[in-house]
C-alpha cells in the first residue's frame, strides 16, 4: 500500500495543475447536478416489518385520503367558556375555513362536530388533512398553514398550527462556521504557517463540497432523512481536516529533513497517507455496516456519511499533494525555510533521514517537548494512571444505565418553534396524551367479520390501563377495514405510554376473524426504538470484532488490538453516560441551550458506535504505529512507547481539537437531535483522544512491555502484511536513493 501511495503522491504533485483541474471540474459538475436534481429530505421514519408500519401500509391502501400528512391547530380562547358563545363558535368556524383553504388541504374538521373541545370551553383542536405527505410539502404551503388564525390572534385568541406538516430539515449555517474557525486557529498554531493551515483547510473544504454535492445530487432518487446530510457534513468536514493535517505534517517534516518537494510528498503520502487510507477505511466499514441492522433510514444515513469520508480520503491522497506542490516550501514557518537542511545533507544522511513522527515539525528529537514529558510521566506512574482512567470513565458511564430511547416529538422541539407552541397548547388544554394519539386498524376477511370484531377491540382497548379514550370507528368504503383513534393519558415518550402500547397489542392479539394492528407516530417510535435496542449489542460486537481483526493486521500483535477494543468500549460507555446526563437527565442543560430534556434519539447510540469506532482507530493507528516502528528498529518497548507518544502527541492533539471543534459547532443548532449528535461526537472524540489514546494506552503499553508485540508464528504467516508503516517502501528507497 505504501509504495502505491508513494507513487500516487509524487504523481499528483508533479501533475498538480491537471489534478487540481480534475477536482475543480468534479466539484462544479456535482454542484450543478445537486442544484438541478436535488430532491426533498424525509422527516418521517419508516420501519418495514414492524406492526406499526404494516398498519400504515394498510391504511394507505384502504384509506388513501388519510394517507397524507396531518396537522393539528390548537386554539385557545381569551377566557374559559368562550367557545360556547356564538362569537366563539364563529371564530372557530372562521379558523376552520382558513385551514381548509390552505393549498393542498383536503379537509379541515370542525371541532364542534367531533367534540374536540376542552371541558372548560376554552380550548379547541382543528384536525387538518393534507393530500400529500409532509416530505411533499412546499415552503409556500407551510407558510400558508402557519398563517392560519392570524385575524383571530389580533382579537386576543391564541392559534398554534402544529403537526407533522411543519417538520422541516434542520438549517445549517453560522453556528457550524464557529467550529471551522476554531479548527483553522488550531491549524495555524500547530503549523505556525498561514499557508500550511490554509492549504489544509482548503483541501478539506473542497472534499466536503464534492461529497455534499454528490449526496444532494443523489437525493432525487434516494430518500434521505433530514439528519443524513447534517451527519455527512459534520463527519466529512472533521475527518477531511484531520486527514489533510496528518499528510501536511509529515510533508513538512520531510522538507525539514532535506528531501526535495516531490520526494517529501511522495514519502508523506506513502507513510501518513497509508494510515489515512486505513483510518478512513475503518470509518467507512463501520458506517456501511449499519446496513446489517436492516433499518432503511439508518442504512442511508450510514452510507451517506461513508460517502463523504471516502471522498475525504481520496482528496487527501490526491488533491492535497497537488495543493502542497503549489505552496512549495511556504508551508514551513519562515524561520525553517532557510534553516532546513538542503538536499545534499539528505543524501549524506541516507534515505532513512525522513523517518520521523507524524506530528513532529522540527528537526531532530526534542526530548523536552510536551509529548515526550507526558509520555515519561504516564509510563512512570502507569498503574495509578490506568486505575484513575478506568475508574474515572466508569463513573462517567454510570448514567448510561438509565438511558431511554425514543423518536423526537414536538415536546422536545426548540422553545418558541411552531411545533413546540402547538404541543404545549394541546398539553395545557387537553393533557399530554392528545399529543401522541394512536390508531388501531381492524382488518377482517369481509365487512361482516370486521363489524363483529370492532366492538370487541374497542372494549378491550378502552379497558387497558392508561387509555383515556377510544374514538368511534371509521370504516373503509368496502367495510373490510376499520380505524379507531386511541388517546393515552400520558405523553408519547412517557414509559407508561410504551407499556400501554404493549398491553393493547397483547389484549387484542386473540381477536378472531380479523387482524388488529396498532400504529401512529408514537407506536412507530416505540417499534423503531425497540428494534434499534435489540440490534445494538449485535452491532457493538461486530464493531469490536472488526477492530481487533483490523488492528491485528496493522500491528502484528494480539494484545494491542484487544487493548484498543477495550479502550473503545470505555470511550463509548463514558460518552453514553455524559450524553444521558445532559440530554435526558437535564444536568447542565442550560449551558448547552437545551430547554426540555428527554429520551435520546433512537438511532444515536448505534450511530455513535459506528462513528467513534472509526475515529478511535485513527488515533490508535497514528500513535501506536510509531511505537511499533521504533520497537521493530531496536528500541526497548518502554522507549518505543515514549517515542511514539512524543512524536505523535502534537498532531493527535491538534486533530482531536479540530474534530471536537467541528462537532461542537453543531451543539449550537436549535434542533435537539443534531444538538445531541454534535455533543456526543465532540465529547466522544475528546475522551478517546485525550483520556484513552494519549493517557491509558501508553500506560498499558508500558505495562505490557515486549508482550504487547507478541503474535503466534502461525498467525503471523496467515495474516497479510498491509505495510501501514511503509517498511517495504523504505527498503526500496534504501536500495535506490535517487527515486
Amino acid at each position: 500500500m505504501a509504495t502505491l501511495l508513494y507513487r500516487l503522491g509524487r504523481g499528483s504533485m508533479r501533475r498538480r495543475r491537471l489534478v487540481a483541474a480534475i477536482w475543480l471540474v468534479v466539484l462544479v459538475g456535482l454542484g450543478l447536478a445537486a442544484a438541478t436534481l436535488r430532491g426533498p429530505t424525509a422527516s418521517n421514519f419508516t420501519m418495514p416489518g414492524t406492526e406499526s408500519q404494516r398498519a400504515l401500509d394498510l391504511l394507505a391502501e384502504q384509506f388513501p385520503a388519510a394517507s397524507g400528512a396531518t396537522g393539528t391547530i390548537a386554539v385557545k380562547a381569551p377566557a374559559a367558556g368562550q367557545l360556547g358563545t356564538p362569537d366563539g363558535q364563529a371564530v372557530i368556524q372562521s379558523i376552520t375555513q382558513e385551514a381548509a383553504a390552505v393549498p393542498g388541504v383536503l379537509a379541515a374538521v370542525d371541532p364542534f362536530q367531533v367534540g374536540a373541545i376542552s371541558p372548560d370551553g376554552r380550548y379547541a383542536l382543528i384536525q387538518v388533512q393534507f393530500g400529500g405527505g409532509s416530505d411533499q410539502m412546499t415552503d409556500e404551503q407551510r407558510d400558508a398553514y402557519e398563517q392560519v388564525g392570524t385575524q383571530a390572534e389580533a382579537q386576543g385568541w391564541q392559534v398554534a398550527p402544529g403537526g407533522e406538516v411543519l417538520n422541516a430539515e434542520p438549517e445549517v449555517g453560522s453556528t457550524e462556521a464557529l467550529g471551522v474557525a476554531v479548527a483553522l486557529i488550531v491549524l495555524i498554531v500547530t503549523f505556525g504557517s498561514l499557508v500550511a493551515a490554509g492549504m489544509t483547510m482548503l483541501n478539506a473544504l473542497i472534499g466536503v463540497g464534492v461529497g455534499m454535492a454528490g449526496l444532494f445530487a443523489l437525493s432525487g432518487v434516494v430518500e434521505l432523512t433530514s439528519t443524513a446530510p447534517v451527519l455527512a457534513l459534520m463527519l466529512g468536514l472533521a475527518v477531511g481536516i484531520d486527514y489533510s493535517l496528518f499528510i501536511t505534517s509529515r510533508y513538512r517534516q520531510n522538507l525539514v529533513d532535506g528531501l526535495p518537494a516531490d520526494e517529501a510528498i511522495g514519502r508523506a503520502v506513502g507513510t501518513a497517507g497509508s494510515a489515512v487510507v486505513f483510518a478512513g477505511a475503518t470509518v467507512v466499514i463501520a458506517l456501511a455496516s449499519l446496513a446489517v441492522v436492516n433499518i432503511p433510514f439508518l442504512t442511508v444515513m450510514g452510507l451517506a456519511a461513508a460517502g463523504t469520508v471516502t471522498v475525504a480520503v481520496l482528496v487527501a491522497v490526491t488533491l492535497q499533494p497537488a495543493l502542497l506542490g503549489f505552496a512549495g516550501r511556504r508551508v514551513l514557518p519562515r524561520r525553517l525555510r532557510t534553516a532546513a537542511p538542503q538536499t545534499a545533507d539528505r543524501d549524506q544522511a541516507g534515505p532513512d533521514a525522513a523517518e520521523s513522527g507524524a506530528g513532529a515539525i522540527t528537526t531532530g528529537e526534542d526530548r523536552s517537548a510536551f509529548g515526550f514529558r507526558w509520555a515519561r510521566l504516564v509510563t512512570r506512574f502507569r498503574i495509578p494512571v490506568i486505575l484513575a482512567g478506568v475508574i474515572g470513565l466508569g463513573l462517567l458511564a454510570l448514567p448510561a444505565s438509565d438511558m431511554r430511547l425514543a423518536l423526537p416529538d414536538a415536546g422536545t422541539a426548540p422553545a418558541g418553534s411552531a411545533p413546540r407552541v402547538a404541543n404545549d397548547l394541546i398539553t395545557e388544554g387537553f393533557g399530554p396524551g392528545f399529543t401522541g394519539r394512536l390508531a388501531v386498524v381492524v382488518a377482517g376477511d369481509d365487512a361482516q367479520a370486521t363489524a363483529a370484531a370492532v366492538p370487541q377491540v374497542a372494549a378491550l382497548v378502552q379497558n387497558t390501563a392508561n387509555v383515556l379514550a377510544v374514538a368511534p370507528p371509521q370504516f373503509s368504503p368496502d367495510g373490510q377495514t376499520a380505524l379507531l383513534g386511541v388517546i393515552p393519558q400520558t405523553g408519547p415518550t412517557d414509559p407508561a405510554t410504551e407499556t400501554m402500547v404493549h398491553d393493547i397489542r397483547t389484549a387484542v392479539g386473540d381477536i378472531q376473524g380479523a387482524d388488529v394492528l396498532l400504529t401512529g407516530v408514537t407506536a412507530i417510535g416505540i417499534d423503531i426504538s425497540e428494534k434499534l435496542s435489540d440490534a445494538l449489542p449485535v452491532y457493538l460486537g461486530l464493531v469490536v470484532g472488526l477492530s481487533i481483526l483490523l488492528l491485528m493486521l496493522v500491528f502484528r500483535s494480539v494484545l494491542v488490538p484487544v487493548k484498543a477494543a477495550l479502550g473503545f468500549l470505555l470511550t463509548v460507555a463514558a460518552t453514553f453516560g455524559l450524553t444521558v446526563a445532559v440530554f435526558q437527565q437535564g444536568h447542565l442543560a442550560d449551558l448547552f441551550g437545551l430547554d426540555t430534556p428527554g429520551p435520546l434519539i433512537s438511532f444515536l447510540p448505534i450511530l455513535l458506535i459506528g462513528i467513534l469506532f472509526g475515529l478511535a482507530m485513527d488515533y490508535e493507528v497514528f500513535l501506536v504505529s510509531r511505537m511499533r516502528e521504533d520497537f521493530v528498529h531496536g528500541d526497548t518497548a518502554q522507549q518505543a512507547t515514549i517515542n511514539g507518544m512524543g512524536h505523535g502527541a502534537r498532531v493527535v492533539t491538534a486533530a482531536a481539537l479540530i474534530m471536537t471543534s467541528v462537532f461542537g459547532g453543531f451543539i449550537f443548532l436549535d434542533d435537539p437531535v443534531i444538538k445531541s449528535m454534535g455533543f456526543a461526537l465532540a465529547i466522544g472524540v475528546a475522551i478517546d483522544a485525550f483520556v484513552v489514546r494519549m493517557t491509558i494506552v501508553p500506560a498499558v503499553m508500558s505495562l505490557l512491555g515486549k508482550a504487547a508485540w507478541w503474535l503466534p508464528r502461525w498467525l503471523d504467516r496467515v495474516l497479510p502484511n498491509v505495510d501501514i508503516e511503509g517498511e517495504k517502501l523504505r527498503a526500496q528507497l534504501g536500495e535506490k536513493v535517487s527515486v
